[in-house]
């Protein structure tokens, strides 16, 4: 298959991935990648060349670089000497049993192979580690450690596969020499990784200071420096590129702030570029590996050596071994630390199982394992690759598939399990932790608060000229609003259908019967034509179907719903395309019927609100200004008689967006100064607001 080809095909499944991962939140992305993968592998026969060298450069390079380049500084200075530990003792211990008994259960794989397999199952991903981590309620200490050793220990385990594979091709290993070639590419490594990293943070800030402020060159300048680095230590030192990588990306995490000094966008854009490069490079590694499964599964299910079901018994001893001594490696840790956090032995056993549950094995693993050579030193091939390769993506697939099923089962929690590429900011969230203990308003509430003000805002700045734009713009943050409440109201795990929901329901239906009404009234009257009646009975009936919709599961009024849907978005369309200068009178007529339908609506719902029983049921004040607002907004296009937006539109609405913004910074300056959120969110929500201001500025040019 292309280069070419072959990338396209994996950026757009990437896309699929994350698109039906949307709607199934609780199955890790990286499951359905493989599925997809597997997919393309048997439908299309699609096959990927894989090498050795380009594999770890193109992969585990920036993928390493930007876990270093996100470690929480202060909790790897707090526990660096356990989490070294961790990251170097424990891969080693998991690479000696781990080895030891796949070579007992496969004698057929040779020792030196079952070492390697062993080691490159050690390292876990990261951002799925502190994600269980957290959902597993493991104590602060313990989240730290088992997450900052997450992050430090693919160096380790990728040297220990690198030898493990040496051996198992040369057919030759001493472990003196091995010690002594560690502690050199180790150290090697290291060393020009931090030298390198702080020659091009000189070359760098020396390139600013004499005014070469090209955002785009620095950004692009850091995106090669991983690949640069590996390069450079792995072909002239001949040390450990992993190793470097991961120090150059600690060191460029401590000394970027020097360079917000000169390009304060240089932090955005930086971001924002490695969130995409990581989440499309973690993406194609698991693609590739559903892809790969079928050569694996090939290779394994007509081995003469061992049978199917065999195989898969194996893969869940492996998966079963590397929980036993994680999780014994933290029951060790916890007895050992005893004395400051006290606990029962019995819930030390607990959070020792979920830590080695924790242990979610992600796309270094599969980097590792991909990167077997197909031969050995003397041109034979290289003995159960196939096997390796199958044991491999199996204890990845059983350990994501055991934290989903096992972790809600222990700890009572539901959050979906997040892993690289979904780019969680570790040290945000460390820094959040400390300001937890404040009384301070989490972000949904914050960004409730701070909708509501530009909101009031907007409705204060609505005159008669500007009306329209002010409708639709309060129309908006109605939605973002309702959406926002929704999730509070939805975050329950009561089965029954939330308040704020069933309240919408009840204040809809309300002011659908006043519609109803007002449609059979003005047709009892003879006031409209059988055209326009018949045209509101089926307006009216998909309003039904969208309020029958309303807090329930698929059924079938969801596809109705969605096929009303899709002919109201392509009338449109074709409207659009063909615009007709004149309105025939059955249309003039049907604007007239929908204004006084909505008006009808508004009248109805205040009706009801007035009656005594019904004002102590104190109906949620913002579901009924939305709905009010979705009518005043109906009745105001009717009486613009459906024209499309003018550029005077476009202008009141741009004014508009400007004020409300600045409204939106208020609140949160306002928030801040009443130490109701941190630091750290009000960045947040300030960048937001950035983002949404550079789309201003944007769509204006274009206009322009």
């Amino acid at each position: 298959m292309a280069i070419i080809e072959a990338v396209i095909l994996l950026i757009t499944l990437v896309i699929i991935a994350n698109i039906i991962g949307h709607y199934l939140p609780n199955l890790p992305v990286s499951l359905i990648e493989i599925g997809l993968g597997l997919m393309v592998a048997l439908v299309f026969t699609v096959k990927i060349p894989l090498k050795t060298d380009w594999f770890m450069l193109v992969f585990v390079a920036p993928l390493l670089f930007n876990d270093g380049r996100r470690f929480p500084k202060k909790e790897l200075w707090a526990l660096r000497g356990p989490i070294i530990g961790n990251a170097i003792f424990l891969v080693f211990a998991t690479t000696l049993i781990g080895g030891l008994a796949i070579h007992w259960l496969v004698p057929a794989l040779p020792l030196a192979a079952s070492f390697a397999l062993a080691a490159i199952l050690s390292p876990t991903d990261p951002v799925a580690v502190q994600s269980i981590s957290e959902q597993a309620d493991l104590p602060p200490r313990v989240l730290h450690l088992v997450s900052g050793e997450s992050l430090i220990n693919d160096a380790s385990g990728l040297i220990s596969f690198k030898y493990g594979i040496a051996a198992a091709v040369t057919g030759y290993f001493s472990w003196q020499q091995a010690a002594g070639d560690f502690l050199y590419i180790s150290i090697v490594g290291a060393l020009a990784g931090m030298i390198i990293m702080l020659i091009i943070h000189f070359i760098r800030l020396f390139m600013l200071q004499q005014g070469f402020e090209d955002v785009m060159f620095h950004t692009i300048l850091q995106l090669v420096t991983p690949f640069i680095i590996y390069l450079i230590v792995e072909d002239l030192f001949h040390a450990s590129g992993v190793i470097a990588v991961v120090v150059a990306g600690i060191i460029s995490h401590s000394s970027r702030n020097i360079f917000l000094d000169f390009l304060p966008e240089l932090k955005l854009v930086t971001e924002q570029t490695w969130s995409i490069s990581v989440y499309l490079l973690n993406g194609i590694v698991f693609l590739i590996l559903g892809i790969e499964l079928p050569v694996a599964m090939h290779n394994t299910v007509y081995n003469p050596l061992i049978n199917t079901s065999e195989e898969i018994l194996l893969v869940l001893a492996v998966w079963l071994i590397l929980v036993i001594v994680r999780g014994l490696w933290t029951l060790a840790y916890l007895l050992y630390t005893n004395q400051t956090n006290p606990k029962t032995f019995r819930e030390n056993i607990k959070i020792a199982v979920l830590s080695g549950l924790s242990g979610v094995r992600g796309a270094i693993t599969m980097a590792g394992v991909l990167s077997v050579p197909t031969v050995l030193a003397d041109g034979s091939p290289f003995p159960q690759r196939g096997l390796m390769l199958f044991i491999a993506a199996g204890v990845i697939i059983v350990s994501l598939v055991m934290a989903v099923v096992l972790i809600p089962k222990l700890t009572k929690v539901k959050a979906p399990i997040e892993m690289r590429g979904m780019q969680r900011d570790l040290e945000a969230e460390a820094a959040a932790e400390d300001e937890a203990a404040a009384d301070l308003l989490d972000e949904t509430n914050a960004k409730i608060y701070m909708y509501k003000v530009a909101a009031s805002m907007v409705e204060s700045q609505r005159h008669i000229d500007n009306n329209r734009a002010a409708l639709d713009l309060l129309a908006e943050y109605q939605l973002m609003i309702r959406r926002l409440e929704s999730q509070q109201s939805e975050a329950s795990t009561s089965d029954e259908l939330p308040p704020l929901i069933a309240e919408e329901l009840i204040l809809r239906q309300v002011a659908f019967d006043g519609e109803r009404q007002k449609l059979e009234a003005l047709w009892a009257e003879k006031a409209i034509s059988a055209k326009s009646y018949r045209h509101g009975k089926r307006k009216l009936r998909q309003k039904q179907v969208m309020l029958s919709v309303i807090g329930t599961s698929f059924n079938w009024h969801h596809v109705q719903l969605q096929v009303y849907r899709a002919w109201s978005i392509s009338k449109r369309f074709l409207t659009h395309l063909w615009p007709r200068h004149t309105k025939s009178p059955s249309e003039t007529e049907w604007q007239l019927t929908e204004r006084e339908m909505a008006k009808a609506g508004i009248k109805q719902l205040s009706y009801f609100l007035k009656q005594p029983e019904n004002r102590q049921r104190h109906y949620n004040r913002q579901v009924i200004y939305q709905i009010i607002v979705r009518y005043r907004n109906q009745i105001e296009n009717m009486k613009n008689g459906g024209r499309s937006k003018t550029a005077i539109y476009e202008r009141q609405l741009q004014k508009l967006r400007i004020k409300a913004l600045t409204s939106e910074r208020v609140a949160i300056q306002e928030l801040l100064e009443q130490h109701k959120i941190s630091w750290q969110l009000a960045d947040e929500l300030r960048k937001n607001i950035n983002y949404s201001e550079n789309a201003l500025i944007l769509a204006r040019t274009d206009t322009e």
